[in-house]
């Protein structure tokens, strides 16, 4: 055996590995939703079944818990996107010693551990504001760090932006405002949608943080975990299935949404 063969054989081997250790367990979940065993489980194999998708439809509970779940990312939105934009503008137009020092401020709500950022959120609103959870609690305790993940893709889009547009469009007589809109903006957009994306993706899972500041509302995750504890049922098998059916559906319509604007965009040769 070459050293090239070898190290072929010893990259396919860890590939396989790796995708079986990421996908093998999502193909157990999936076959376990289809299992008429009443508990989450493939083995004993009882038989083929659809009846859990039946049992998922009739959990209102499930369905308040997913739309408490969606009020909150939207709100996560349009709570942390502005901030994370406002923070990196900052940042990408500060030039002194001080800028180091708020990177790391802005930047250390990732590092804290959700559960301290959702004790201090509701002692902080509690002790001032009398607030003792809820929606808008949670939206702004997600926010805290999750500003941080949107301002760290608006700085490494900015890093590529060519600041002279601006200072031309501003010698031209345009108004700071006006150069915002026109020319930043447009070049932001993809970082926007992205960190939107990101923004909702980090609200949609977060359990520590969410759970201290919830009040008497429940998300999704907050109910799944609760399911734990009081008992699981092949339904929510059936509820992953059908969100990690919609996450390949969105990466697929993504992929083919980028091809085609590669293929529209001029040949630069």
């Amino acid at each position: 055996m070459t050293a090239a063969s070898f190290r072929r054989w010893v990259t396919g081997a860890y590939l396989v590995l790796f995708f079986g250790y990421l996908f093998l367990p999502l193909g157990i979940m999936a076959a376990a939703t289809f299992n008429s065993s009443r508990f989450p489980t493939v083995t004993p194999w009882m038989g083929f079944t659809l009846q859990w998708f039946g049992a998922l439809w009739a959990d209102q509970r499930m369905w308040q818990a997913l739309g408490t779940s969606l009020l909150v990312g939207a709100g996560v939105i349009a709570v942390a996107v502005p901030l994370g934009l406002a923070a990196a503008l900052l940042l990408d137009r500060l030039h002194s010693r001080a800028r180091t020092f708020l990177y790391a401020v802005m930047v250390s709500p990732l590092l804290t551990p959700g559960v301290i950022v959702g004790i201090s959120t509701l002692v902080f609103w509690r002790e001032w504001f009398g607030v003792t959870g809820g929606l808008f609690l949670t939206i702004l305790a997600q926010s805290s760090f999750i500003a941080a993940y949107a301002m760290l893709l608006f700085l490494a889009r900015l890093q590529r932006f060519d600041q002279t547009l601006e200072e031309a469009a501003l010698d031209l007589g345009a108004t700071h405002g006006q150069v915002f809109r026109r020319i930043t903006l447009p070049y932001l957009t993809p970082a926007i949608l992205s960190a939107s994306f990101l923004a909702f993706l980090q609200s949609f899972e977060n359990y520590n943080t969410t759970l201290f500041v919830r009040g008497l509302d429940t998300t999704l995750t907050v109910y799944i975990a609760s399911k734990v504890r009081t008992g699981l049922t092949p339904a929510v098998n059936a509820l992953s299935l059908i969100l990690i059916a919609l996450t390949i559906l969105g990466a697929v319509v993504y992929e083919i949404l980028r091809r085609r604007e590669a293929r529209r965009q001029p040949d630069p040769a």
